[in-house]
């Protein structure tokens, strides 16, 4: 199983016909994921990478079905894109524009909490499915499938913990990078607890920066929740790959 995004997850990318838009937009598809489309505001009706532009989200979910966006808007317009894109009806908005003024954004986050929806980032490299769905801006060849989550605040440290993972022969369900501003969605304790709960998830790397608490307060949730009894049942055999993981030596 996997979290957030799979085979089946309709995508749109908002920013669709921009430069940034366009490149990762073309290596999302060419990894196989579902791109239904995309919004660009005054160019709908026309196509691009062979998908259609719409002018709005909201005719985006209309007429393909979209129930996932990427966001690669410019910062002044990304918090209107994250709220035109909860007002529509999308259930993922995984944000990728980074410097995205904290104002912008504390009002964005404030009004996307009545709505079903779930926010990743800002200044995210966004979440990866191996094999099912690459929904962001990370070098999908590091990631393989297998039965390890990943969550991240940093770009970087996403890619360089998959590519370790899968040295020791293990493999990624879902990988989610939850971005690095003041202001995001989607935090530490809440990442790890999806992938605690997929029944397919049997350990997690948790990767934290410098400054503010967000790891410390996954932890005390973890410790306070007793979710490690699901894990405590496992067979020796998976046990020995989590200690694998644990003991992994630091690439020279």
């Amino acid at each position: 199983m996997s979290v957030l995004v799979n085979k089946d997850s309709k995508i749109i990318v908002q920013g669709f016909t921009g430069s940034e838009g366009t490149f990762h937009a073309e290596q999302m598809i060419e990894y196989g994921t579902n791109v239904v489309g995309g919004v660009t505001p005054g160019k709908g009706g026309q196509e691009h990478l062979g998908r259609p532009v719409f002018n709005t989200v909201e005719e985006a979910v209309e007429k393909v079905g979209a129930d996932t966006t990427i966001i690669f808007v410019p910062p002044a317009f990304a918090a209107d894109a994250i709220m035109e894109a909860a007002d529509a009806g999308i259930k993922v908005i995984i944000t990728i524009t980074e410097g995205i003024p904290v104002a912008d954004m504390v009002k964005a986050s404030n009004y996307i909490k009545d709505r079903n929806c779930r926010l990743i980032g800002p200044n995210c490299p966004g979440v990866i499915t191996p094999g099912e769905a690459k929904v962001g801006i990370m070098p999908g060849f590091v990631f393989k499938k297998g039965n390890v989550g990943i969550v991240s605040k940093s770009g970087t440290l996403t890619y360089e913990a998959a590519d370790q993972v899968v040295r020791q022969g293990l493999g990624i369900t879902t990988a989610i990078g939850i971005g690095g501003d003041p202001i995001i969605g989607t935090t530490t304790k809440e990442a790890v607890e999806l992938l605690i709960n997929d029944p397919e998830t049997e350990c997690v790397v948790m990767i934290g920066e410098i400054g503010g608490q967000l790891e410390a307060d996954a932890a005390k949730w973890y410790k306070a929740s007793g979710s490690k009894s699901r894990w405590s049942d496992l067979s020796p055999e998976k046990l020995h790959l989590r200690e694998e993981l644990w003991d992994m030596p630091e690439r020279s």
